[in-house]
């Protein structure tokens, strides 16, 4: 049996999901600009076991989205997602977000890059092949023109995520095929972590940290 809670909370959408055996059963999220993962995080993990006709102790992993992404977003996801696990005594299972996002993607013999939207013209990527396989690992990259033009020239390529809108008005090929309106999301997840978990692939509770990437930097509010 392998019943897991997945939480992702990496960018403005708050989803969590209960799956199991890698088949979600129920998914409870809300795409709020404000960031109000505080408020719906516990409420949303009540709703889908209520959902399921689960108790908490019937969960068998905790699975969180670990990044890169929004660091207040991440804080917030992986602080539950660890306090869970240790609460339940269930191993801890961390997912690529960015390749969770490319899940999102159903394509044949294509390159996808899911890319999260970082500050002014940088994003968070990495690129995948149409099995979900790497082929380049996460980056914090700054666009221009020529962004992905290797994999444009060997085929499609689908772009996937928030940081879309700004590569749109960079990038011009046909290859390039632009899915917009899309985050991640804790409904791609059931199948990552249900692999990890087959394969005892699991976090240290006491150690783990989110992938944030580049170290934090805060912003003076607009005055």
């Amino acid at each position: 049996m392998s019943v897991i809670l997945n939480i992702e909370t990496s960018t403005t959408n708050c989803s969590v999901s209960l799956s199991k055996q890698g088949e979600t059963l129920v998914l409870k999220e809300d795409n709020n600009i404000n960031y109000s993962h505080a408020e719906s995080l516990h409420i949303f993990i009540d709703s889908v076991l209520k959902s399921a006709q689960m108790k908490r102790s019937d969960i068998n992993a905790v699975a969180v989205s670990k990044g890169p992404g929004s660091y207040t977003g991440l804080r917030i996801g992986v602080s539950a997602a660890k306090g869970l696990s240790y609460a339940l005594d269930v191993p801890l299972i961390s997912v690529s977000t960015l390749q969770a996002l490319a899940y999102q993607v159903k394509a044949v013999d294509a390159f996808i890059v899911p890319m999260l939207d970082a500050r002014r013209l940088e994003v968070y990527s990495a690129v995948f092949d149409s099995s979900y396989n790497a082929i380049r690992s996460i980056e914090a990259q700054i666009l221009n023109e020529q962004s992905f033009s290797d994999y444009l020239s060997k085929g499609k390529v689908y772009f996937i995520g928030n940081g879309v809108e700004k590569t749109k008005k960079l990038i011009s090929h046909p290859n390039a095929i632009f899915i917009e309106g899309k985050l991640p999301s804790a409904g791609e997840m059931s199948a990552l972590s249900y692999e990890k978990y087959k394969k005892s692939d699991i976090e240290d509770v006491a150690y783990f940290e989110p992938f944030y990437l580049k170290d934090f930097i805060a912003l003076k509010p607009k005055s």
